[in-house]
């Protein structure tokens, strides 16, 4: 857009001092003619451009004028940067910034590079699989929200085979390191893990939005539904000493802790999704926790303990079969 080149330009004079058409032309990727008739725009819109004709001649800011196009703290500036880093930034994102620290002051500048450079994002968890989404599917799905165009998503769900829906891209959400879509769909607001999405394709379409849509009241209210279903169940235990912490450490939030018990055990209530999912959380403890109830938890833990006692107890199948 031209609106954009003008902007770029005048960062580019500010940047300078003192440019040549051909050098603008290089710097913004465009014909040495639409350099200068941008150029010539400037003049003519008031900014105090002019040019030198001859040798040494070029485009300046009289009397090195400049224009603040930010105005940010240097608190702000440092604070965007931290946030984007360097390799976290899109192509797109990379070069605002380049646009922005040329319009920053001489002396906000290194601060703003500096803040660059300060933080590293590693996008693999401890196993190396990557926990974010490419960054083509991501673009294209920011794409799609702002412009309001509906989209055939190709998604993956957990332990499911890949399908592809039509959805009304809503609006993205970071929660704890992980990027979710909000979409409608045929069946409602729904949540579609980024890192799941296996292809974007835009219909053309226009979105259908809900009347008076928010999206952080949808994602409340989605996110509430989830936290829901996690603490379905809840189970009530005795716990080791010396397990309470791996516990913790293993289901977080999900695990309240009581006082000592008379024989030096603690009590502790758990929450989970169903008693089989809670069951095959808590098998990993062993003989250091027991469950006192629900019934259906101390089920599913007796039939996990005997598929273990019968698949490596010294009754069990040889090795191979």
């Amino acid at each position: 857009m031209r609106a954009d080149r003008l902007v770029a330009t005048l960062l580019f004079l500010q940047e300078r001092g003192r440019v040549t058409v051909p050098e603008v032309a290089a710097e913004l990727e465009v014909s040495e003619r639409t350099a200068r008739r941008d150029l010539e725009a400037l003049a003519a819109s008031g900014i105090p451009v002019y040019a030198q004709r001859g040798r040494g001649g070029g485009w300046s800011l009289v009397g090195g004028a400049r224009t603040n196009l930010t105005g940010l703290t240097a608190d702000e500036i440092r604070a965007l940067f931290l946030v984007t880093g360097p390799l976290t930034a899109t192509p797109e994102l990379r070069a605002t910034l380049r646009k922005l620290v040329r319009a920053l002051p001489p002396t906000l500048r290194a601060g703003a590079e500096a803040a660059s450079r300060a933080k590293v994002v590693d996008a693999t968890d401890w196993s190396r699989n990557a926990v974010t989404a490419d960054a083509a599917h991501r673009s294209a799905l920011q794409r799609a929200v702002v412009d309001g165009i509906r989209v055939r998503l190709g998604y993956a769900g957990v332990g499911k085979p890949a399908t592809e829906r039509t959805v009304d891209p809503l609006g993205l959400v970071a929660k704890a390191g992980v990027d979710y879509l909000v979409a409608g769909t045929e069946k409602g607001l729904r949540t579609f893990r980024l890192s799941r999405v296996l292809a974007v394709e835009p219909t053309g379409e226009p979105v259908v939005r809900p009347a008076d849509f928010d999206l952080a009241t949808a994602w409340a209210a989605l996110a509430r539904a989830f936290e829901d279903g996690m603490y379905a169940v809840t189970a009530r235990a005795r716990v080791h000493p010396d397990a309470v912490a791996l516990l913790q450490r293993l289901l977080g939030g999900r695990v309240r802790v009581g006082d000592p018990l008379p024989d030096g055990w603690t009590e502790v209530w758990v929450d989970g999704p169903a008693p089989k999912a809670l069951a095959a959380h808590l098998s990993g403890l062993g003989a250091r926790l027991e469950v006192l109830d629900p019934p259906q938890v101390r089920q599913w833990l007796a039939r996990l303990g005997a598929e273990l006692t019968a698949m490596y107890g010294p009754d069990g199948p040889p090795p191979g079969q």
